[in-house]
């Protein structure tokens, strides 16, 4: 890999989404009329006014400061799909999701985020999570670690919980999308743990399970807007992932889904738990 990002081009990322932030997705928050609100695939797959917006504003000053830079967003994606298959070959590249947890955000929930990858010919190299409502950024430059960088200037270094027991940890799971048999499989085996729950936004998901927490994360649709930058927080704050048959991920694979763990035997752990059917010979239920 010959492009590298430093921490102060990490940095300049999540300035570019607290810019945006402010002037275009809280002035909007519990502010959009009906009309500014519509639906993509489903009821629960909503789009604002405030996410187009927001990514116009983000993709002007990426390709300001990274002239040439390929820009892919969640909805510029929606409307040309092929943005996609230029992370491959792209020297640099920025993943955008403008706003994640937009129906949080439609129904006035304050759990939401702003997240932005870059890339180098298909791999993560540098990542930033803001939080509008908090005013910080979680960031992630490949092989420098993970950090809360607070409006205030403190830099507070992120770190993975600790592995524990099944029964003392907690995960997050989500399970649109998966097949009926792991679906009902995994609900029954989630009781294994402390707690699950979900907080229908990746981007704080990601956030905590890197600040230790939660111990699992679980994902079985992998828009790369949704998981790029977290997957690289995650791994920078010394987690350990794979997709569920153990190949490493990359933005660039769409399917096989994405579990997170505190380490790999508890990752191996949890794959057993919540990916394994015992009933057939112990194979990978997916």
């Amino acid at each position: 890999m010959s492009r590298t990002f430093s921490r102060d081009d990490a940095r300049r990322l999540a300035v570019v989404l607290a810019e945006v932030a402010q002037s275009v997705v809280m002035p909007r928050f519990r502010n959009l009329p009906p009309e500014a609100i519509r639906c993509k695939g489903s009821p629960r797959d909503l789009v604002t006014d405030a996410d187009e917006e927001a990514e116009r504003q983000i993709f002007a000053r990426l390709a300001k400061q990274y002239s040439g830079a390929v820009l892919i967003g969640e909805e510029a994606s929606e409307r040309n799909p092929a943005l996609l298959n230029m992370l491959v070959d792209a020297d640099l590249a920025f993943i955008v999701d403008p706003i994640d947890g937009t129906r949080n955000y439609v129904m006035g929930l304050p759990l939401f985020g702003m997240m932005v990858a870059a890339c180098h010919r298909g791999e993560v190299i540098a990542s930033a999570i803001y939080d509008p409502v908090c005013r910080d950024a979680a960031i992630a430059v490949r092989g420098e670690g993970a950090w809360i960088a607070r409006e205030d200037g403190d830099m507070l270094p992120l770190s993975v919980a600790r592995p524990a027991p099944v029964q003392e940890m907690e995960c997050m799971i989500d399970d649109s999308g998966l097949p009926r048999n792991l679906r009902d499989m995994a609900h029954v085996r989630m009781s294994a743990f402390a707690r699950n729950t979900s907080l229908h936004c990746a981007a704080h998901e990601y956030r905590m399970a890197a600040s230790g927490h939660c111990h699992i994360l679980l994902y079985n649709v992998l828009h790369p807007w949704d998981h790029a930058a977290g997957w690289l927080l995650h791994q920078e704050a010394g987690g350990y992932s794979a997709h569920f048959d153990g190949s490493p991920y990359k933005p660039t694979h769409r399917d096989g889904g994405l579990l997170l763990a505190p380490d790999e035997a508890t990752w191996e752990e949890a794959r057993q738990l919540l990916l394994v059917d015992r009933r057939h010979g112990g194979r990978q239920a997916l």
